[in-house]
């Protein structure tokens, strides 16, 4: 209970001395609280506070007397004034309720409670001070005291005394626990003991209903069904309700109603001889409520009295009757202050602060218990509170201004401890999600702000509209837009700096949240007002600029609230996405840009259709289509970066991107119908064997066209036609994309600094090349180039060059039909190219020719017809002229190099040697390589090793092929015994 009731004035008791005031006393009415239930559970209407209050006092009474060992009783007003004089000697008091009250020192209940109190003076009810001198001449003790704070007439103090003495007398030793004391009572007095019948029989059936009301109603113990006791009980205290019965002796009736409420009262669970007649919930807790609210000054509603300490001493002592214990009583304690402060004004904020302090003990009660029933009690009267509370923070800026804001940090501990309990203590799914660190202040705190501002924000729209309309027909009124974002901007301010200090304590970040969910309400609002613009008119800028400076304002405040956050305040301001202000003018710009791009794809198509890839149109030989695009492309970037919007460096990718497409575009139309390796290389003739004995076989078949040739003329016939594809064509081509490659660098440079001189880029725009450079024309460039250039090499070979390689190169007898005609041709396009490639892809396109080159050579070797036929000496012309063709490329060291030269040429010397292999080591090695790859299956027939192109000394198809192309018997006769192979196609 730490810091409980602070600067709680004390001694400000109106408590009268006079019997008067007593009286007053006993009349007061209990305080109002209709709008706040008890959240223990309500008991029967028919038992009043005040039936409640006399039976919580009787306990308290007995429990006190019983507790001391000695009589109880008390000293009327006039005996107190002149009990110094007096002869008569008072009756013997109970040590624990004679203490004398003005002399009390701080004590452990004080400290807890966070009481300033002096003992040196004290103030009267006017406020004025007294000396301690006056004060103490009419000494009040404990048990004086809570006669007058329960309004108990000393009329009836003085019964209930009396009766507690007889029960003494009759049960010596017997303590107060194993009694029912209702039972007692009825048993001690009749109707002669009370002023008249009607106070007689309003006593007896009060202590009737508490029968009821322990024993059946609200029971310790479950009754069982199959007992007759409860019946019995039930009809005796309703038959004596409606016709009193006869109390005070030992007569039939009471002796039949001592009977059934021993057989329920005596009823136990843990073998003990205890009672259970009061400590059933909830008539436990109300009875120990109205111990409780005797606390408060009776006079001052508010205020504790001073004795608190003693009292609450006395009052824990009913804890054996009614069931309590420290657990149960910090419950009840912290609900009678929060009750107090609900039910008196709600202006006593230290009420509030008692009463958060109080459930901090709660909270440490709720970690530690092991009673099942107690979650189920607490979480009653948690859920009370936090009702209560949350019904005021949801709507805080409804609820509190600058007059009460103090009342807002004792309403929102209170309810945020509260919800802290439920959560952490009472929730089991909290402690199944523990690891995940729920913080349940900061969540409540988190809901409360953004559930009032939500609020406010719908207020203030209102009232926006409201304005709006007044001044519709005014000059230059103002869009509703434009004045809520006024009026938001000052509601962000308010909220910063009335509400936010304060909720800081529990929400580190709390006007950023604030601020937050002002910007997804104004948010809304201002998309659906985009949504609906076609064009940039007066009221749409004024309500983009009043949304522009708002969002800055807000943005303002977020990043100022959350400077000391671990993100930097990144997870408030990505709940702040920008408005869509921005992103209107974003739309508008994007329609701007895909306009030009289309635009551009449009020009592209149709100059592409008309480009002649003359290499005369200009002296580095490229296209004209391309210089004017890159030019296009310049001036649209030119035209972007003068647009006047804030926004470039995030636009500047969709610009970039629509570009880039449009040039691979380019670079893709560009390069199609240029055909590829596979267009111009001709597909290889059937395997035949060769007629032995006939070297000019093939002569005469030199001057036909072979089927092959046929073949590979049709599939090219279309570029025969064209001009546009010749070897100076292809040329341009690659040139053109060279220079794109060259053009795209300096734009990409270009770009850079047109950001460099944009007022709206930062630091960041320049982190990285993302949106900056191009990502696929590059790409495409560099393809298209290789493309090109195999394209170009292999039509030179295979198709410019068909006549002396493919039908002319070793035809018939190869002494006679030698290489000299293919080099003197290739040398003449190589010169073509030279002249007419760019530098910088030269070398590329001259090694693809040479490596078409050694591909031709090789294929007249391995697949050149039944036209061609090789002996063994013939090896040497072969590779003479291989090395020719070598030296053509050298150029004595001016053209390609060595190394470069001796990687695409490693294939051929592999193969060559095979040429001058005698025929029965080929055979040999063929059927060995053949049955190492087939395997034993291989061994009673060879299979016919399929072509893959691979050429290689120890793959069975190349070496098959040489047995094919070679000149001799034995070859001849292995191939028509194991394929059947025939010498002519």
């Amino acid at each position: 209970m730490a810091h409980l009731f602070r600067d709680l004035s004390l001694g400000h008791s109106k408590r009268g001395t006079t019997a008067t005031v007593a009286a007053t006393a006993v009349t007061a009415t209990a305080m109002p609280a209709a709008d706040l239930p008890s959240p223990f559970g309500q008991l029967t209407p028919t038992l009043t506070d005040s039936d409640l209050r006399l039976t919580a006092y009787e306990i308290f009474v007995s429990a006190c007397r019983t507790s001391s060992g000695k009589p109880l009783s008390s000293i009327s007003q006039a005996d107190r004034s002149s009990s110094s004089s007096s002869p008569t000697p008072t009756p013997p008091i109970s040590p624990s309720l004679q203490r004398t009250l003005t002399s009390t020192a701080a004590s452990r209940v004080k400290k807890a409670f966070g009481l300033k109190y002096s003992p040196s003076s004290k103030k009267s009810p006017s406020g004025k001070e007294t000396s301690p001198a006056k004060a103490a001449k009419k000494p009040m003790t404990v048990g004086e005291l809570m006669r007058f704070q329960m309004r108990v007439s000393e009329d009836t103090d003085s019964r209930i005394r009396r009766a507690l003495l007889r029960i003494a007398a009759s049960q010596v030793g017997r303590r107060i626990e194993s009694m029912v004391l209702p039972l007692e009572l009825l048993q001690q007095f009749k109707s002669s003991d009370f002023t008249d019948q009607q106070e007689y029989e309003a006593w007896q059936k009060r202590n009737l209903k508490i029968l009821e009301a322990g024993l059946l109603l609200h029971p310790r113990l479950p009754l069982d069904k199959s007992n007759t006791a409860p019946q019995r009980l039930r009809q005796i205290i309703h038959g004596a309700l409606e016709r009193p019965m006869e109390t005070g002796r030992n007569n039939e009736s009471m002796q039949l109603l001592r009977n059934a409420v021993v057989s329920l009262a005596c009823r136990s669970f843990d073998g003990s001889e205890a009672c259970h007649w009061a400590d059933g919930f909830p008539l436990n807790f109300r009875l120990y409520e109205m111990l409780l609210e005797a606390c408060f000054d009776v006079n001052e509603e508010t205020s504790i009295i001073e004795d608190v300490d003693e009292l609450m001493e006395q009052i824990k002592k009913t804890w054996g009757i009614l069931g309590m214990n420290q657990m149960l009583h910090n419950i009840c304690f912290t609900w009678v202050l929060f009750h107090r402060f609900v039910t008196t004004g709600q202006v006593e904020n230290y009420l509030l602060d008692a009463a958060d302090n109080q459930l901090a003990e709660v909270a440490k009660d709720a970690k530690t218990t092991k009673d099942p029933e107690y979650p189920k009690i607490l979480s009653s009267m948690l859920s009370s509170i936090l009702g209560w509370a949350e019904k005021r923070l949801l709507a805080y800026h409804d609820t509190f201004d600058s007059a009460n804001i103090d009342s807002m940090q004792n309403i929102v501990s209170l309810g945020v401890s509260a919800a802290k309990i439920l959560v952490e203590d009472i929730s089991h799914e909290y402690r199944r999600r523990r690891k995940s660190e729920v913080d349940v202040a900061r969540n409540r705190i988190d809901t409360y702000i953004r559930s009032s501002l939500r609020t406010a924000f719908a207020q203030i729209m209102e009232k926006a509209d409201s304005s709006r309309r007044a001044s519709k027909n005014r000059p230059n009124s103002l869009p509703v837009l434009a004045i809520l974002a006024k009026d938001v901007g000052e509601l962000a301010v308010n909220e910063k700096v009335v509400f936010s200090p304060i909720l800081k304590r529990w929400h580190p970040f709390s006007a950023g949240v604030a601020v937050a969910t002002l910007h997804s309400c104004y948010g809304n609002e201002l998309k659906q007002f985009i949504s609906g613009i076609t064009e940039l008119t007066p009221d749409a800028v004024q309500v983009l600029r009043a949304a522009d400076k708002l969002e800055k304002d807000l943005v303002q405040i977020a990043v100022e609230d959350s400077v000391d956050s671990e993100d930097g305040g990144k997870a408030i301001i990505r709940e702040m996405p920008p408005f869509e202000a921005e992103a209107a003018i974003a739309n508008l710009v994007k329609a701007w840009i895909k306009t030009r791009v289309d635009r551009l794809k449009e020009w592209v198509d149709r100059n592409l259709q008309e480009e002649v890839w003359n290499p005369q149109a200009n002296e580095e030989g490229y296209a004209s289509s391309a210089v004017e695009l890159m030019r296009i492309i310049d001036e649209t970037l030119n035209a972007f970066f003068q647009l006047p919007i804030p926004m470039h460096p995030a636009l500047l990718p969709d610009l970039m991107a629509g570009f880039d497409r449009c040039l691979q575009y380019y670079i893709t139309k560009a390069k199609s119908g240029c055909g590829s390796r596979n267009t111009f290389v001709p597909t290889m003739p059937a395997l035949t064997r060769c007629t032995t004995g006939s070297k000019f076989q093939g002569v005469w078949k030199k001057k036909e066209k072979s089927p092959n040739s046929q073949k590979r003329n049709s599939q090219v016939a279309v570029m025969n036609g064209d001009n546009s594809f010749g070897i100076p064509q292809l040329c341009v081509r690659i040139n053109t994309m060279q220079r794109m490659r060259m053009e795209l660098e300096v734009l990409e440079k270009r770009v850079i600094t047109h950001l460099r001189n944009c007022e709206s880029a930062h630091a960041e725009d320049f982190s990285n090349d993302l949106g900056k450079k191009f990502e696929l024309a590059p790409a495409a460039c560099l393809e298209g180039i290789q493309h090109l250039s195999e394209a170009l090499a292999y039509k030179i070979v295979f198709h410019d060059l068909s006549h002396v390689l493919w039908d002319g190169l070793y035809v018939g007898e190869p002494s006679s039909s030698r290489i000299e005609p293919l080099l003197q041709e290739l040398e003449r396009n190589l010169m073509i190219v030279s002249d007419t490639i760019h530098e910088r892809v030269r070398t590329r396109a001259i090694t693809d020719i040479m490596r078409a080159s050694f591909d031709g050579f090789l294929l007249v070797l391995l697949a050149g017809g039944p036209s061609r036929a090789f002996s063994r000496q013939d090896s040497q012309i072969i590779e003479d002229d291989f090395k020719s063709l070598k030296d053509l490329f050298w150029s004595n060291g001016d053209g390609l190099p060595a190394d470069l030269i001796d990687k695409f040429s490693g294939t051929m010397r592999g193969v060559l040697p095979l040429f001058r292999t005698d025929t029965e080591s080929l055979i040999q090695r063929f059927r060995h390589v053949t049955l190492e790859t087939y395997g034993s299956s291989a061994r009673s027939r060879l299979p016919l090793p399929p072509t893959s192109g691979q050429w290689n000394s120890t793959e069975p198809n190349t070496l098959l092929r040489v047995l094919c192309y070679r000149n001799d018997e034995a070859a001849s006769k292995f191939l028509k015994k194991t394929y059947n192979l025939p010498k002519k196609l």
